[in-house]
C-alpha cells in the first residue's frame, strides 16, 4: 500500500461545465503568481551519465530512477522538514486535490490521495501536456527529424507562400509565433468546438510578425501536431508513447486525439501524480533516464530557460520562475494594460524552478537545486469551500 494513504472520501461530482473546459489549455499560473526495482545512478561514469545527441553528458549521480515501483525515503532522511511537508499536504487537501506526490532525487518522499483517487487514478492534465509536447519536439530534433530553427512551413505545407512561412518551430514552442489569437477563437472555437483542431489552427491568420508579440496561443501550439506528424512519419501520440512515455515508465498515461484523430498537443494527456513525477524526474536529470538519454541535456537546458524577452517566465512550453517579465496567459503582450508585469511567478522561490501547468492547477514542479519534484492533480471546478492550491504552495517544500 502506498505511503501516507489517506482515508478516501466520497467522490467529488464531476460535471465541469463546457465553458470551463474551454480553457483546458490555459495555464493555471497564479497572478504573477521500464519495469523492475528502482535503479540508482552510481558514481562510475558508466552509470552516472548518459550521452546526449549533442555530445554533452548529463551527470545524474545521486538520482534514483524508479522502475515499476518507486524507492521510498522518509522526509527527514531526504533532508526535508516533515512539518512543512504535512502543512503543504494539508493545503493540497483543502484545495480539493485528488492527489499530491513529493519526490526528491527520484525517491518517493510521500504521497496523498483524496476524493476516491489512488495511485493509478488518471485525469486530464490539460495544459501541462504542452511541456510533454515540448520534450517530444526535442526528441525529434535529437533524432535529426527536424530542427527547431526550421521554418514550420517545411512541415505545414499550407503555410508555404504565406506570411506564416516566417514562423519557426521555435516560435511555436516559445508562443511568439504571431498567429491569430482571441479568447473566442482559441478557447471556444478551436479548443471545444472544432472537430479537426489541427486544420482549424493551421487555417487561422497572422496577427503579427513572429517574435513581436507573446500570446498564450493554444491553436498555434496545436499546429505542432502537424509538424511532428510530418517530421516523424507517426502521430505524436504514437511517437510520444514510444519515445517518451514508455521509456520513463509512464504506464498509466495516454495521449488523446480529437474527433478527427489528430493528437492533441496543447492539452490531452491523461496521467497520474506518480507518472507526472516521472516526467519531472526526467527533466531534473537533464533528460537522462537510468543511463539512457531520452532527450538531450542541451534541449532541456534551452527549454527551461527564457525563450524570449516578451515573457521571461516562459521557455519552450514550460513555465519558469525566472525573475523578469511575466506575461498574463489571457492577455497578449500588445501593450495593453495587464499584458505583463516584472517579477517571478512564485516570488522568493529559486529562479531555476520551473513548472508544467494546466487548467485547474494541474502542476508538475521541478526544483533543480534541491532535487524536489512535486505533482498535483485536482478537479477543473474547485469544490465549494475549497481554497486555491498551486505552485505557490508547492514551492514551500
Amino acid at each position: 500500500m502506498p505511503r501516507s494513504w489517506t482515508p478516501r472520501r466520497a467522490a467529488i461530482g464531476a460535471g465541469a461545465a463546457a465553458t470551463l473546459v474551454l480553457v483546458a489549455a490555459c495555464s493555471s499560473t497564479s497572478d504573477p503568481a521500464a519495469s523492475g526495482a528502482s535503479s540508482t545512478s552510481q558514481a562510475a561514469p558508466s552509470g552516472s551519465t548518459g550521452t546526449t545527441a549533442g555530445g554533452v553528458a548529463a551527470d545524474t549521480t545521486g538520482i534514483t530512477f524508479p522502475g515499476e515501483d518507486w524507492s521510498e525515503i522518509d522526509a527527514a532522511a531526504a533532508g526535508m522538514d516533515p512539518a512543512v511537508l504535512e502543512s503543504v499536504a494539508a493545503e493540497a487537501e483543502a484545495g480539493g486535490s485528488s492527489c499530491f506526490v513529493v519526490t526528491r532525487n527520484g525517491e518517493l518522499v510521500d504521497e496523498w490521495y483524496w476524493n476516491g483517487a489512488d495511485p493509478s487514478s488518471t485525469q486530464e492534465i490539460f495544459s501541462a501536456t504542452k511541456s510533454f509536447t515540448s520534450i517530444l519536439t526535442g526528441i525529434a530534433q535529437d533524432e535529426g527529424k527536424l530542427s527547431i530553427d526550421d521554418p514550420a512551413a517545411d512541415y505545414i505545407s499550407a503555410w508555404q507562400g504565406t506570411p506564416a512561412e516566417a514562423i519557426t518551430v521555435k516560435n511555436l514552442l516559445s508562443n511568439n509565433s504571431g498567429r491569430h489569437w482571441d479568447f473566442q477563437t482559441d478557447y471556444l472555437d478551436m479548443a471545444t468546438k472544432a472537430p479537426d483542431k489541427t486544420a482549424f489552427a493551421i487555417d487561422l491568420e497572422m496577427d503579427a510578425a513572429p517574435g513581436e508579440v507573446w500570446a498564450y496561443n493554444n491553436a498555434a501550439i496545436q499546429t505542432l501536431d502537424e509538424v511532428l506528424q510530418v517530421a516523424t512519419g507517426e502521430s505524436p501520440a504514437t511517437y510520444g508513447t514510444e519515445k517518451l512515455l514508455e521509456p520513463i515508465g509512464m504506464a498509466d498515461s495516454t495521449w488523446k486525439t480529437d474527433a478527427s484523430g489528430n493528437t492533441l498537443t496543447f492539452m490531452g494527456l491523461d496521467s497520474t501524480c506518480r507518472d507526472m513525477a516521472r516526467f519531472g524526474t526526467l527533466l531534473l536529470a537533464d533528460g537522462t533516464w537510468d543511463g539512457t538519454q531520452v532527450v538531450s541535456a542541451d534541449y532541456v537546458d534551452e527549454a527551461t530557460s527564457p525563450s524570449q524577452e516578451l515573457n521571461e517566465a516562459y521557455g519552450y512550453l514550460i513555465w519558469l520562475n525566472h525573475l523578469g517579465t511575466v506575461a498574463n496567459p489571457v492577455q497578449p503582450t500588445t501593450g495593453a494594460e495587464g499584458g505583463s508585469t516584472v517579477g517571478q511567478m512564485v516570488p522568493g522561490a529559486p529562479e531555476d524552478m520551473f513548472f508544467a501547468l494546466g487548467l485547474g492547477n494541474q502542476v508538475i514542479l521541478v526544483d533543480p537545486a534541491s532535487g524536489v519534484v512535486a505533482t498535483r492533480i485536482g478537479p477543473v471546478n474547485r469544490p465549494a469551500g475549497s481554497t486555491q492550491f498551486g505552485q505557490g504552495n508547492m514551492a514551500r517544500l
